[in-house]
């Protein structure tokens, strides 16, 4: 009795608890053993303490679902409820919201943890560069990695060991090589991976995440929330580019998903793509709002709960995130012995981990006004502030198409028949992508990466966003008047279950001195007599019916 009793209480106790194993950056794994109603928080604070890692907001845990979609682990719910596939789970940290500049983060932890991140990101095509910044970040890796060039240990073609990219040629393999014989000797792998920080922190698509869509036209397109704004990739561009403190909104609808924003001049633009699915496109909208939260927030305490809808929780809430991105006017936090101290070949053992993201911002006639964080201050080298200030909407990011090999969904882009007929209804023919750089070549950009100078002529996005004003409204209104009338069904069908409620309880043999009173009503005596008998009769004559015919069968 008592040895069964133990071994059903052992049961219950491993029915409680559940394996989960985190792949780190640096392709080790982390596993350890979660309580079935841990929150995402508890497994984080677990691989922070793991890595010794007190810089954590860059950081977040990622999980793919069956259906192949990605999602951050959000540290606010129970994993297991946010897990739809069984134990034991598995999950990767990474980096989730990549630092302005990483050479100005404290901790050499840090800087090593995004580092390894980078140069994945080079590797899975998601950073893509010109050829000659491709070498360049090639060159610190392998000077990182090896160290000096030594005739003795590195034979001709020994770069071609190392790959770096998901694709090269043999003509950049020995432009990597060298320039490492050249032009690093003689730095420490440390310098190196700082040198491969900052030239990496200045390409155009430092901190790209990259989610597929596509345009009203149905191009494929990739969009991606960068330290410094909103971005839409296609081909081998830059096609548009908005600042954090320019975007005013972000919505989806199934798999629609809209981007709001107000530029100079009161000029304001919406943009509009469409996802492979509308889970697809709830994780492009939760990584947008929260990617916003952190860069432009300057405080936690302004962090709100938000939905995706105006009224009666129609789509998604919920509470994102908002980390603080250091300054470089912070003291620097020490815990225990310095990194520098450890030995390399005990740091290149680091692990990682990642989490989730979350939340939409209501336009800002809706939301209380936050004051932007001036990161070209604080965080971004002059020469980045400088680009980012005067460069052309459209740049060329690389010498070939942008195309992600392992970043992106595994699901196909579906089309979009439907939903790329009803926008062109609502905002007129799109133009295409040449013809957005014609109308762009009269109206030269001064002062901002995100101004959309434009003329008359283009009928994309820019346009888009100056006929639908008015429309906006009255999609508004179309919205509230369908609040309402869900309202008003829920509120009907409430009453109906109450009242269904009370007729059981009346005609039962409760005595309680409420129900007593109401049934010496005159009027319970006439519903009684009148109705519920002849009603109770009815039912219980065909029950007797089919009971009867089943008898008999």
């Amino acid at each position: 009795m008592m040895l069964s009793r133990l071994m059903s209480g052992s049961v219950r106790n491993l029915e409680r608890e559940y394996m989960c194993t985190v792949r780190l950056l640096d392709d080790t794994e982390y596993t350890c053993t979660i309580q079935r109603d841990a929150k995402g928080q508890y497994l984080f604070d677990l691989i922070c303490h793991h890595l010794n890692l007190l810089e954590k907001d860059y950081f977040g845990i990622r999980y793919v679902d069956p259906d192949k979609q990605r999602h951050w682990l959000e540290f606010t719910k129970s994993i297991s409820k946010q897990m739809k596939s069984q134990p034991p789970f598995t999950m990767c940290l990474r980096v989730k919201f990549y630092p302005p500049d990483p050479a100005a983060l404290k901790e050499e932890i840090t800087r090593y943890l995004v580092f390894l991140q980078i140069k994945r990101d080079l590797y899975h095509g998601r950073l893509l560069c010109k050829t000659s910044d491709a070498a360049m970040l090639a060159a610190y890796i392998l000077q990182a990695e090896i160290g000096d060039y030594d005739p003795g240990k590195h034979p001709e073609g020994y770069s071609s060991k190392f790959q770096f990219f998901p694709k090269h040629s043999e003509k950049l393999e020995r432009r990597i090589a060298e320039i490492h014989k050249t032009e690093l000797i003689g730095q420490t792998p440390e310098t190196s991976e700082l040198k491969f920080l900052q030239k990496a922190q200045m390409l155009e698509t430092y901190g790209v995440d990259p989610h597929p869509c596509k345009d009203v036209s149905g191009n494929p397109a990739f969009l991606a929330f960068t330290p410094f704004g909103f971005v839409v990739l296609q081909g081998n561009k830059r096609v548009h580019f908005l600042k954090w403190n320019e975007v005013t909104k972000l919505k989806f609808e199934g798999k629609t998903f809209h981007i709001y924003a107000n530029q100079k001049e009161d000029k304001k633009i919406i943009l509009t793509y469409f996802a492979p699915t509308p889970e697809a496109c709830k994780h492009l909208w939760k990584c947008g709002v929260e990617n916003q939260a952190f860069y432009k927030l300057e405080k936690s305490s302004q962090v709100r709960t938000v939905s995706s809808s105006n009224l009666f929780f129609k789509g998604s809430r919920f509470r994102y995130r908002a980390g603080l991105v250091p300054s470089r006017s912070c003291p620097s936090i020490t815990h225990g012995p310095r990194l520098s101290s450890v030995p390399r070949t005990r740091r290149r053992a680091v692990h990682i981990s990642i989490m989730e993201g979350l939340e939409s911002l209501r336009d800002s006639a809706h939301s209380t006004p936050v004051r932007s964080v001036s990161h070209g201050d604080s965080f971004m080298p002059r020469s980045r502030s400088q680009m980012t200030d005067s460069g052309d909407r459209t740049a060329i990011i690389s010498d070939e198409s942008y195309s992600p090999s392992d970043s992106v969904l595994p699901t196909p882009v579906a089309e979009h028949s439907l939903e790329l007929a009803v926008s062109r209804q609502i905002n007129g023919a799109p133009c295409s992508i040449e013809e957005e750089k014609e109308s762009e070549a009269g109206t030269p950009s001064v002062g901002d990466v995100a101004e959309f100078g434009a003329d008359s002529r283009a009928a994309g996005p820019m346009q888009i966003a100056g006929r639908e004003a008015p429309l906006s409204e009255a999609e508004q209104v179309n919205k509230f008047v369908l609040s309402v009338l869900r309202l008003l069904l829920v509120t009907i069908g409430l009453l109906f279950v109450l009242l269904l409620l009370l007729i059981v309880l009346t005609e039962s043999d409760l005595d309680i001195a409420f129900l007593r009173d109401i049934r010496q009503t005159p009027e319970f005596e006439q519903f009684h007599y009148e109705y519920f008998c002849p009603l109770r009769r009815w039912f219980a004559c065909k029950l007797r019916w089919v009971g009867g015919l089943l008898i008999n069968k």
